[in-house]
């Protein structure tokens, strides 16, 4: 027999400066989560307060009333605009006998159902358990079946220490296995140090249109849709820009307001990508009335990871959608890209201004090369922006290369002739 559908009723408190979102637009957005976690939305209900209340999250006036909201549209599912403490869930949950989920809980069941790969189903999991655990009563019992058995259960330890218990193991062991998988990023990384590659990385609220990006950028064919947390995984491709540098993308998960500290901390392996790039390009929905303030919880994450100071372009992408470019006086936009990811539109300035962007951080070079050292020149034209010459000692090269580049160049290149008297 079939559970019954989810019939989703949104609830959020408005408290003061509410991080910049009006209480309305947030909610939508947690709509929109609910819906991208399959269930249907009947409706919703906000209110003004200081802080929310530390046993109902709305007033407990307020609370009481969603039992009549509960009898008129049928909903089994309570989806709260914050995280709760534990206690509160379980108030609303004896209140209204149904399941109450918070923001953080319906993101990381998301994540859940769009991880891919091995490592984004490790990072889900653990952020799941680490949710999961102090709010832990019996959901978790079917954990002491894994290593059941006699001997599993120490004298006198109750079923629910139990369950902590193999929790906290699986979690030991989830973060063994990242601790690996954040080496062999490590390992990556220093290789194309070594091969002299710039690593650029897509950054941006989720569903701003970074995969439609890459695809374009590099002719690449990732999945894409009009939906909340379509992709997770991090994918990186070459691309070639003006100059004929060859550069690494990465697109990495698209961040979101009030994003789970859980699911940062779990996905921190991934989003080292982002700390180790040379260069971010910030993918902003130029559509979305609420650009400013998706920035601004961007930046937050960003500056968690120790990466808010990386250089950075601004895109505003979606341009298609618009009958104007957005308002030049917002901050940044005067030094933005304006692109349509899916027509093409501003690509070629885009890709310009990531070559200047990266010029300004290699060192400039004039040498002459022998022709027996021509794959050194092969290199250079990959790795920098240079320009080449045919002549009679060897090949004349002249631009901009990163600096370990720079300097086998000048090691291998032909002596100048003196001249003689």
């Amino acid at each position: 027999m079939s559970a019954p559908p989810e019939r989703a009723f949104l609830i959020g408190v408005e408290t003061p400066g509410h991080g910049g979102w009006p209480v309305e637009r947030s909610l939508a957005e947690l709509g929109a989560l609910a819906e991208t976690a399959g269930a249907t939305v009947v409706g919703s209900a906000s209110q003004r307060r200081r802080t929310p209340d530390p046993t109902w999250y709305f007033g407990k006036g307020r609370a009481a009333e969603l039992s009549d909201e509960k009898a008129a549209t049928d909903f089994n599912l309570l989806v709260v605009d914050d995280e709760l403490h534990p206690n509160q869930q379980r108030s609303l949950e004896t209140l209204l006998g149904c399941k109450v989920l918070d923001r953080s809980a319906l993101i990381i069941d998301i994540f859940a159902r769009h991880a891919q790969s091995h490592e984004g189903r490790l990072q889900v999991e653990l952020a799941a358990l680490e949710y999961h655990l102090p709010r832990l009563t019996r959901l978790w019992t079917h954990l002491s079946r894994t290593g059941g058995g006699i001997g599993t259960r120490g004298p006198g330890e109750s079923q629910l220490e139990t369950d902590r218990r193999l929790i906290r193991e699986r979690i030991k062991k989830l973060r063994a296995d990242l601790d690996a998988v954040r080496r062999h990023r490590g390992v990556a990384a220093r290789r194309r140090e070594r091969a002299e590659v710039a690593h650029v990385a897509l950054v941006g609220y989720t569903n701003a249109g970074k995969s439609t990006l890459l695809n374009t950028l590099a002719e690449a064919d990732l999945f894409t849709a009009d939906m909340l947390f379509a992709t997770l995984d991090p994918t990186t491709r070459r691309v070639s820009l003006p100059s004929g540098q060859e550069i690494v993308v990465t697109d990495t998960v698209g961040f979101i307001n009030k994003l789970p500290h859980d699911l940062v901390d779990a996905f921190r392996a991934t989003l080292e990508e982002v700390r180790r790039a040379d260069l971010l390009l910030e993918v902003v929905d130029a559509a979305d009335p609420d650009f400013v303030v998706q920035q601004a919880a961007v930046q937050t994450v960003l500056d968690e990871l120790g990466a808010g100071e990386t250089p950075r372009i601004t895109i505003f992408n979606k341009m298609d959608r618009l009958a104007v470019e957005p308002d030049a006086t917002l901050p940044g936009s005067e030094r933005a890209v304006f692109v349509s990811a899916l027509t093409g539109q501003g690509i070629p300035e885009l890709l310009a201004r990531v070559g200047d962007a990266l010029r300004g951080r290699m060192v400039p070079v004039r040498a002459t090369v022998p022709y027996a050292r021509a794959e050194l020149v092969a290199r250079a034209r990959a790795a920098g922006d240079v320009t080449e010459r045919y002549a009679a000692d060897g090949i004349r090269i002249a631009g901009h290369l990163p600096a370990a580049m720079a300097a086998e160049v000048r090691a291998a290149r032909v002596p100048a002739r003196r001249s003689t008297a």
